[in-house]
């Protein structure tokens, strides 16, 4: 019996310097994609991908379509191996570009445009305000939500259980931090550019708002698990709304990998490093999950999926 395959896609803050470069050395197809980004942006995405810094690489107008463009390589190069069809696709935040895209919602370029503005408007009100997050580990949600009641806080990422993250302006997030950790409490303090998925991104919201009106959005061949509401959306107008207020809003990353694993048998992880896939071991051990990331996990994948 043919097995369902669900895609996962990675999210900003994978990002690594030389991503992608062992499977652009390696797959002509991912040679032929990394030219199309770089002729679509009128910039050297690999150079930026295989040669920046990992500071250049984390400003949210580098970070975003680098990693998507690696994210979709990583499915290219699986596809040339072992071609299938996914059932369900899904990604952390940024990754759900990617999974438009492997969905058959969004062409390759309207998906690399969409979050190069995106990455570049997120950039700006990053700039108007110095804000972060913090990884918060072990501790119960009613107090997480008091917390940021108290704080002036907001729950940025509901990633599985006993594992949010919170977003906000710097001096709030770091006393918040220190109070946890007063308490025997564990906090980790995320290094990002700023504070995604809160309302400190408004502005950011509403310019993309015009950016999203100028690419076409078909509906999916797949299904589509998105962030803002943790549920399978299929009407385009329902999915570009979740895309914009994505931006500004939760991710409900938890329900999201309910629904992956709803819908099928194995989950792989596309994009650099396996952040999803720690999650989605977190939340069920036993389900099977894979990931591709470099040449070497593809091929382990190619063989996983060619035994099952």
């Amino acid at each position: 019996m043919t097995k369902r395959i669900g895609l996962m896609f990675a999210g900003q803050g994978a990002q690594q310097p030389g991503m992608g470069q062992d499977l652009h050395a390696d797959y002509s197809t991912v040679q032929s994609l990394f030219a199309e980004a770089d002729a679509i942006s009128g910039r050297s995405i690999s150079d930026l991908c295989f040669r920046s810094s990992l500071e250049e690489l984390t400003a949210c107008a580098n970070c975003q379509p680098a990693i998507f463009t690696v994210s979709v390589a990583c499915y290219r190069a699986l596809q040339q191996e072992y071609p299938f069809t996914p059932v369900i696709c899904a990604g952390l935040s940024l990754g759900e570009y990617a999974a438009l895209h492997a969905a058959g919602a969004y062409d390759f370029s309207s998906a690399l445009q969409l979050v190069s503005s995106r990455g570049r408007l997120m950039d700006i009100a990053c700039r108007q305000i110095s804000g972060g997050m913090a990884a918060v580990l072990g501790v119960e949600q009613p107090l997480v939500d008091d917390l940021c009641r108290r704080h002036g806080l907001e729950v940025a990422n509901y990633n599985c259980p006993g594992q949010v993250i919170i977003s906000g302006a710097c001096e709030a997030l770091n006393d918040a931090v220190a109070e946890l950790a007063d308490a025997g409490q564990k906090a980790i303090c995320l290094q990002v550019a700023g504070a995604f998925h809160s309302s400190l991104m408004s502005s950011a919201v509403e310019a993309f708002s015009a950016e999203l009106d100028k690419y076409p959005l078909s509906k999916p061949k797949a299904l589509v698990a998105q962030n803002f509401t943790g549920t399978i959306v299929d009407e385009i107008p329902e999915l570009k709304k979740n895309l914009l207020y994505q931006i500004s809003g939760s991710v409900r990353w938890e329900a999201c990998f309910q629904q992956l694993k709803a819908h099928c048998d194995v989950l792989i992880e596309m994009g650099p490093g396996t952040v999803l896939s720690g999650l989605a071991k977190r939340m069920d051990r036993s389900f099977p999950v894979l990931s591709v990331n470099s040449s070497e996990t593809l091929a382990k994948t190619a063989d996983a999926l060619k035994a099952l």
